[in-house]
């Protein structure tokens, strides 16, 4: 049982497999057995599973702060709050798509599901990458940290524009390279069908474009979220853990936040704010402190006000709007 021990990216191999099987349970008990029939989700249902997420999510952030130090454990919510308020925008370009495609409520969380499970290889890759670029040079998080402070600047003065999914390049090339279905098969994502020849053979449907739609918009979002991270530790276990469990929530809270995501407006510059404070201290530890390590519990700190104050500014200003319901 040595190998329970060996180190793997700095932290045991018994905390990671501890961390998959957590994940496992949570996505075997979603859709086997919450979720066995497609059906609609409502706002009620989705805040009270994603209580029960943000729980489960705390509580392994308690367990990280025990099993690895008060630095560990600060870092790891750190990145999770970080990731969890940045989805938000991820709703509402998720929203946008199932709106596109005509998704219909009731099957829109198993793809969201589907879509989560190819999420966690995708950003594990990813992690993986970056963990692999800074330990060959440090360097590398003065370029995470200058593209951090530049995109939240670009965020601050540039408005909002919504993306054309219709010219999305994998929609067009799917719907040109692949025999594709204008009705909906339910929650199918390929269904038996003619082609434009007449014969009979595989064919996607809307739900499989929607689906690898919302896996390139996450990719594109990852670009933002996982230098953030990186850029408050270098962890590879905080890293990629704190992300996916934000993530895994994701789907639960949609219902909930697709339904209000326009009063979250404000959050936009909050956001925006977080990512030039995380890269600038970076900045600041390196070339004005020295190199000595800027206080973890002081970037929480900043990072969980800003957040906190552009939600309440944008339920505030926002108050007398009401909730837009979510595609059937």
């Amino acid at each position: 049982m040595e190998f329970l021990t060996a180190d793997w990216l700095g932290t045991p191999a018994w905390f990671w497999l501890a961390f998959a099987a957590i994940v496992l349970i949570l996505t075997a008990f979603d859709l086997g057995v919450l979720h066995k029939d497609d059906k609609e989700m409502g706002i009620g249902e989705s805040l009270k599973l994603s209580v029960f997420y943000i729980f489960i999510a705390m509580l392994f952030g308690a367990w990280v702060l025990y099993a690895k130090g008060q630095q560990a454990g600060v870092e790891y919510y750190t990145g999770y709050f970080i990731e969890k308020a940045l989805s938000i925008d991820n709703v509402f370009v998720i929203s946008m798509i199932f709106g596109f495609f005509a998704i219909k409520a009731k099957y829109q969380y198993r793809a969201l599901l589907w879509g989560i499970l190819a999420v966690i290889v995708l950003r594990g890759l990813m992690i993986a990458g970056g963990a692999a670029l800074i330990a060959s040079a440090h360097w590398v998080m003065w370029i995470f940290a200058a593209f951090l402070v530049f995109t939240g600047v670009k965020m601050l003065f540039t408005g909002e524009s919504e993306p054309d999914i219709g010219k999305n390049p994998a929609v067009r090339w799917i719907s040109k390279h692949l025999n594709v279905t204008k009705e909906h098969h339910g929650s199918h994502f390929f269904v038996k069908a003619p082609n434009a020849q007449g014969q009979l053979g595989w064919a996607a449907t809307p739900l499989f474009l929607a689906l690898v739609v919302i896996n390139l918009a996450d990719l594109v979002f990852a670009v933002d979220s996982v230098p953030a991270i990186f850029s408050i530790t270098n962890d590879t276990f905080i890293v990629y853990t704190s992300n996916i469990m934000a993530i895994l929530g994701l789907r639960a809270l949609y219902f909930a936040l697709a339904a209000m995501v326009h009063r979250f407006h404000y959050l936009k510059y909050a956001l925006a704010l977080v990512l030039v404070f995380i890269g600038a201290k970076i900045l600041i530890a390196d070339f004005v402190l020295g190199g000595a390590k800027f206080p973890p519990l002081l970037s929480l700190v900043v990072t969980v006000a800003l957040i906190a104050g552009g939600v309440v500014w944008s339920l505030w200003k926002t108050r007398g709007e009401d909730l837009k319901p979510v595609a059937h």
